[in-house]
């Protein structure tokens, strides 16, 4: 019991910033990764049009596939998943659209289901159209080669 209290106390002083050596921070210490001050207007974000119709290659193996088309209106909600009117089966061979993976009707224990799990269920998630738009800070990605 002596050395729950003894933990609750010092977690306590670690929390209040009361233990020898620890300092809280001031609000002059803190700086913002802001470029204006937080009660003035930020600027509209950029926006950018979505390559409708370009198929993009995967960057990585397991990478899941962008979409071609905008989605901005496409409504995704518990009752309904506008995604698979074109590709669930078999809506996707009458709308020539591709299929969703098999994977996309396996639970987390493995077993097949006749529905999509509710895991995979909302395709946003994963999947986002593409855009032309430059990146966000200087990186040297390049994607992976196949084979290796």
């Amino acid at each position: 019991m002596k050395h729950k209290i003894m933990a609750m106390a010092v977690a306590l002083g670690l929390a209040l910033g009361t233990v020898t050596g620890m300092g809280v921070a001031s609000a002059a210490d803190v700086k913002a990764l802001r470029d204006t001050p937080v009660n003035a207007a930020d600027k509209a974000p950029d926006t950018y049009k979505v390559q409708d119709g370009v198929k993009h290659e995967r960057a990585y193996r397991q990478q899941p596939p962008l979409v071609p088309h905008d989605t901005a209106k496409y409504e995704i909600d518990l009752k309904v998943n506008q995604c698979l009117r074109c590709h669930e089966w078999p809506y996707s061979d009458q709308e020539k659209a591709p299929k969703i993976s098999d994977l996309h009707y396996i639970d987390r224990n493995g077993v097949r289901q006749d529905s999509v799990n509710g895991n995979r269920y909302f395709c946003t998630q994963c999947h986002v159209p593409q855009v032309d738009a430059k990146p966000l800070v200087e990186n040297q990605f390049k994607p992976a080669v196949t084979g290796r």
